[in-house]
Order: structure tokens, then C-alpha cells, then sequence
């Protein structure tokens, strides 16, 4: 069942087109990746979709509600959470008030019991914040800030999760880990929108994919299809890529 759509959608910064009619969408209990090089119109898309960018036209669609170009607290309220490219978070405050942080939507509507269950339920699925709940969020390595990252997202109660370039400035054993974690998460029902450039480990875990070229989508299919694409493999893989 599609949860997000995108139909027709068009941005730009500062009057230079980013997107150019991108139409794509996201299926509940699966994870959707977006690839393309950098400038492609990746982080772009999801700003859109979360309110931090205006749609200049096209529809955004998310559980079949209008959600094109609402206020980015709304959109949070409404089910869909980014995790950013550089994970931003407050470094200067524990990894239990990140989280804290995360559920800042939820608070006035929920009980600090949930908060507090919710809290030990990220805990389990990610059990090195457990062991460093006190210390400073700026202290962790980047995996655990990354995971961090997700967790505080996870705070939020979304129903998709638009992750941007998990792997980013991490060592190989780190990345693994978290696209692990990325797949556990699909698996307990949390949708995922992926944006990443590691295209091989991101198609491994995804169940359908896009490939965006200059703010276009040229190329779609599932995470087999796009592996097996000779232009995937020859822009994304090297020519030489055979799947294992």
C-alpha cells in the first residue's frame, strides 16, 4: 500500500529548478531508496516533502492527506521524521536528552510514561545508547552518532523515517551496523525513505528503488531490477559489479 506519494512536484533555490516534476512514492513496511550522484535532487526531495523547502507545484500525499508545503512542525505531527545528513545533533546535551528532544511533538498530547517507555524501547533496539545514556552526545563515536540520529527521530512515533545519507563519514563496520538497524526497523513497521550513495548497501536492504539525475527521475524499479540495471552498474557500481 503506497503511504507517501509524490506527484508532479517541482522546487527551486533561489529561482534555479531543483526538481523538475519528480513523481514517486513509498509503500507501507518497506524501505525506499533514492539514489543519484551529489546535486542530483536527493536532499532536495525530502526537504520538500518534510516542509523545510516549498513544493513550487505538484502534490505531496501522505496516508491520503494533502501535505504539500505544511509547516515542517506539522508534517512531524503528522507521521514522517528526517534524520539529516550530518545527523545535527546537540552535542553539548546527553544521548537521554536527545531523545527527550526527539519526542518534543509528542509532549503536550502524551504522558511522560509513554515518553519514558518509548525511550527504553529505542534503547533495546539500539542497546550502546543504554550503556551511554549520560554521556555527552558530542562524546560518541560517529556510529553511535548516527544511531543516535535515528533514535531521536524514532521519538516522534513517525511512520516514515526519511533517513539522508546514514553512511556518511562512517568506517565500513559502522555503515553495516546501521543499515542493519535501517532494515530492523522496516521489519518492526517503520517505512523508510533512504537516501544514500553507497547505491550497493542501500539497494541490499531496500524493497524499491529511484534513481534522480539533475532534479529527474530516470530510472525505477525494485532493489534487484536497479542492481542488475547496466547504467545503475556502470554510473554507481563500476562496470565490473556483479552481485554476490
Amino acid at each position: 500500500m503506497s503511504l507517501l506519494q509524490l506527484s508532479s512536484v517541482t522546487a527551486d533555490y533561489d529561482g534555479l529548478l531543483a526538481l523538475k516534476g519528480i513523481s514517486l512514492h513509498a509503500n507501507e513496511r518497506e524501505v525506499t531508496a533514492l539514489l543519484g550522484a551529489n546535486g542530483a535532487g536527493k536532499s532536495t526531495t525530502l526537504n520538500v516533502i518534510c516542509g523545510l523547502l516549498p513544493a513550487r507545484s505538484g502534490q505531496i500525499s501522505f496516508a491520503g492527506e494533502d501535505l504539500t508545503n505544511l509547516r515542517a512542525d506539522t508534517v512531524v505531527r503528522r507521521g514522517l521524521t528526517q534524520v539529516p545528513e550530518g545527523r545535527l545533533l546537540f552535542d553539548d546535551l546527553t544521548v537521554r536528552d536527545n531523545l527527550i528532544l526527539g519526542a518534543y511533538s509528542r509532549m503536550r498530547r502524551e504522558s511522560r510514561q509513554q515518553i519514558e517507555h518509548d525511550i527504553a524501547e529505542v534503547v533495546e533496539l539500539f542497546p550502546i545508547l543504554g550503556e551511554a545514556t549520560e554521556r555527552r552526545a558530542g562524546t560518541l563515536s560517529g556510529g553511535e552518532q548516527q544511531m543516535l540520529a535515528i533514535a531521536r527521530a524514532l521519538m516522534s512515533a513517525p511512520r516514515l523515517l526519511l533517513l539522508d545519507e546514514p553512511s556518511s563519514g562512517l568506517a565500513p563496520r559502522a555503515a553495516s551496523e546501521v543499515f542493519a538497524k535501517i532494515k530492523t526497523l522496516c521489519e518492526r513497521g517503520t517505512s523508510v525513505l533512504l537516501v544514500e550513495q553507497n547505491v550497493s548497501a542501500a539497494l541490499k536492504i531496500a524493497d524499491r528503488g529511484y534513481v534522480l539525475e539533475v532534479g529527474q527521475i530516470v530510472l525505477e524499479g525494485t532493489s534487484q531490477e536497479l542492481l542488475s540495471n547496466r547504467d545503475v552498474q556502470r554510473a554507481y557500481l563500476g562496470k565490473d559489479y556483479e552481485e554476490v
